[in-house]
């Protein structure tokens, strides 16, 4: 019997969490404000209980990032999060520090133990020494190839092991980088990582003695030098499902909802069309729903071994999608549905929704646009401040009416 591994989504916002079990996420991950990789995330302890009961209510699994690297304050403030994990009651704890796993053991031992890609695991001994303190599963480092992980899997056959597929890159070794910490003292440990290796920069000559400085040539390749490509391991997923991994995780933490579900959907159908026909599996066409993100373009990254030219992009940082987020579908009613806006919508515009659980899109075009605060007819509408139109239900073919619910996604050509 072939092994379906568990697909693990982020969750930076309640709508996120929904979103993502709604388009098929086995499980997802959030965490504690100021206590993990999620200082940023958008998300309250009361929505995250809510969250949770969601996630159970559908057989779903929700893991509580803690997986900050503790300082001697910090332990004076864990007495308050152990209220808060009795709370909520997670299905698991994502922990990266020594010190941080003993007190989990000590005062949740019931709880298991994930270890954080943030400990940079990335050898079979590594996960014995994580195994032989208690661990249930070890979160493999980004920098671990494919062969490395047949490896780590065959020598370690009775640990749970997850790997990455999709999602951005970290310049530095799976986010343990200083850089943005000394530059603008935001720490990346704590989720508020500045994202330096994004910026544009300038090659200077200064010269000691005369305080002279001056640019030095650079071709246009040579700008954004640490801007690497989007994980994306969709092309390879064929060698990833048959390599035995127990949970394969998406990076998205501070993504928007649209970002979320319509990975979760790709890789969901993806897995599901290979459990089901693994000789006929062809990744491509799961692909295409993937391009319609805007990412940094893709890169299947160490998954081969070595990083070449390719995986990095030199020139820009923006999106190479030709696409971008419509809105998200926020209310039913017997006549029609409701979306709240990501986006400027013109009148004439196509709107592509991605349905959970299919691989079929249903396409409409908006002849006229309707205000659902007033009624009033407009030629375009701008996102922000909850504006939201409305879309007849007559206008979609009655075989798809029963999957358009809240959280329903849609995008457009930009």
């Amino acid at each position: 019997m072939k092994k379906i591994p568990e697909l693990l989504a982020p969750a930076g916002t309640l709508d996120g969490l929904k979103t993502a079990i709604l388009y098929g996420a086995d499980a997802v991950y959030a965490g504690i404000p100021g206590f993990s990789m999620r200082a940023r995330a958008k998300i309250t302890v009361d929505e995250m209980k809510q969250g949770i009961e969601f996630a159970h209510k559908h057989g779903k699994k929700v893991y509580l990032a803690f997986n900050l690297f503790a300082h001697d304050n910090d332990y004076k403030l864990l007495p308050q999060v152990s209220e808060t994990i009795n709370k909520l009651s997670p299905d698991a704890l994502i922990v990266a520090d020594p010190g941080v796993l003993t007190w989990v053991q000590q005062h949740h031992p019931k709880i298991p133990i994930h270890i954080s890609t943030q400990a940079n695991i990335c050898s079979a001994d590594t996960v014995k020494f994580w195994q032989n303190a208690g661990a249930s599963l070890c979160v493999l480092a980004r920098e671990v190839t494919h062969p490395e992980f047949k490896q780590i899997r065959e020598k370690c056959p009775d640990i749970g092991l997850e790997i990455f597929i999709h999602g951005a890159m970290c310049m530095s070794y799976s986010g343990r980088c200083l850089m943005s910490n000394f530059v603008t003292g935001r720490p990346a440990n704590r989720g508020a990582c500045a994202q330096l290796c994004r910026w544009k920069y300038d090659i200077v000559l200064r010269e000691k003695e005369s305080g002279l400085e001056m640019g030095l040539e650079e071709d246009d390749r040579g700008a954004y030098i640490m801007n690497s490509k989007d994980l994306c391991l969709m092309p390879r997923l064929r060698d990833v499902l048959e390599s035995g991994a127990d949970s394969l995780k998406i990076e998205g933490r501070n993504r928007s909802e649209y970002y979320v579900g319509t990975v979760v959907r790709a890789y969901r159908n993806a897995i599901d069309a290979w459990a089901h026909d693994p000789e006929n599996f062809d990744s491509e066409i799961f692909m295409k729903d993937l391009n319609v993100l805007e990412t940094r373009g893709y890169t299947t990254a160490f998954f081969d071994g070595k990083l070449g030219p390719s995986a990095h992009d030199y020139e820009t940082t923006r999106s190479d999608s030709d696409y971008h987020a419509a809105g998200v579908i926020t209310n039913v009613t017997d006549d029609y549905f409701v979306m709240e806006l990501r986006n400027e919508i013109k009148q004439g515009d196509k709107i592509n929704f991605i349905l959970p659980h299919t691989m079929e899109k249903v396409i409409v075009v908006l002849d006229k646009i309707i205000n659902d605060k007033n009624g009033d007819e407009l030629l375009k509408m701008s996102a922000g401040q909850n504006n939201s139109l409305r879309i007849e239900k007559s206008k979609i073919d009655k075989k798809y009416l029963d999957k358009f619910e809240p959280l329903v996604l849609a995008y457009k050509n930009k």
